[in-house]
């Protein structure tokens, strides 16, 4: 799980260094967030150019709102999963409208972090169990926690939170939710610390992290989401213009590189066909085969960044 810190977002370097951002130019973030990218991008396109910066969290946009120095960002809240309608509402005089490039960055913002209105952080023991980016959740997190039967717990802190003792953990959960309805971030930490082996807790890593990602994903359905985004933003891009996307857990970052290495191939009939039957013509070539991540510096400015692994493709 990865966390922005307060002021500046994960690897926005990188980031303008490869969707080369210019004056006049066309942008997307599709995770606002604290607006670190948004900004950087909107400074260099200048009063001719546009970014549409697009996030489910409705703190997150008045938050930034209330910041907004320059006149060529427009703000949308919404899903990024449903990133080609955004695009004809936000430019329904501009029915033909490509860009010159997208940013998806998959991980949470301090705001979020820091919300006591929500339980993303385990530090934060008195807050609620709720994990929603916004108002339009897949799943409440109480639910998953307090109704969903022993198998699918496990299966989803297992396959989404990658954690070793998931059947301990759900066990656990299953047990005290029969004494007691579990409602706060604490009352759930104290569960899991109950899990696990006492040299579990010493990690550098905390106890808790893995499970928490697992009801965040699972709230938010965040793997289907990302998988239904990739080939709108693809279809969005002008030729030339590249995609930039920012994951944290090994299977958002699968999925993205199964799709960009999908999208690079002519065919995708199998090798023994004797002829391409498939019709699947190449729309993305890939930049970099080799994933960027942090540096050393960053990393040590920002120790929540050392999970980032960055995928960049280009229109073709």
């Amino acid at each position: 799980m990865n966390y922005e810190s307060a002021h500046v977002p994960v690897m926005l370097g990188e980031v303008v260094k490869y969707l080369e951002p210019k004056e006049g130019g066309y942008f997307i973030d599709c995770t606002l967030g604290g607006g670190g990218y948004t900004t950087a991008i909107s400074e260099k396109i200048g009063k001719t150019g546009k970014i549409l910066a697009i996030d489910l969290d409705e703190s997150a946009l008045a938050k930034y709102k209330s910041k907004i120095k320059n006149k060529n960002i427009n703000l949308k809240n919404g899903n990024f999963k449903d990133l080609s309608n955004i695009i004809k509402e936000v430019f329904s005089g501009q029915p033909a409208i490509k860009f010159d490039g997208i940013v998806l960055d998959l991980g949470l913002s301090s705001t979020q972090l820091e919300d006591r209105a929500r339980g993303f952080s385990f530090q934060l023991l008195e807050s609620p169990l709720n994990m929603a980016f916004g108002r339009q959740v897949f799943i409440d997190t109480l639910t998953i926690v307090n109704e969903w039967p022993e198998r699918e717990l496990e299966k989803i802190i297992r396959e989404y939170g990658e954690e070793k003792f998931s059947r301990r953990i759900a066990k656990k959960i299953i047990e005290q939710r029969k004494i007691k309805r579990i409602e706060k971030v604490g009352e759930l930490v104290e569960i899991i610390k109950k899990a696990v082996p006492f040299k579990y807790q010493r990690n550098k890593i905390h106890f808790a992290t893995r499970t928490f990602q697992a009801l965040r994903i699972a709230t938010n359905n965040e793997l289907e989401n990302l998988k239904e985004v990739l080939p709108r933003a693809a279809e969005a891009l002008k030729k030339g213009g590249r995609i930039a996307i920012i994951s944290f857990h090994s299977l958002e970052d699968r999925i993205v590189k199964l799709f960009f290495k999908k999208e690079s191939k002519d065919c995708l009939c199998p090798p023994k066909a004797p002829a391409c039957q498939c019709g699947h013509k190449a729309s993305l070539k890939i930049i970099r085969k080799k994933i960027l991540t942090p540096s050393e510096e960053e990393i040590k400015n920002n120790p929540r960044a050392r999970s980032a692994k960055m995928r960049v493709a280009e229109k073709i």
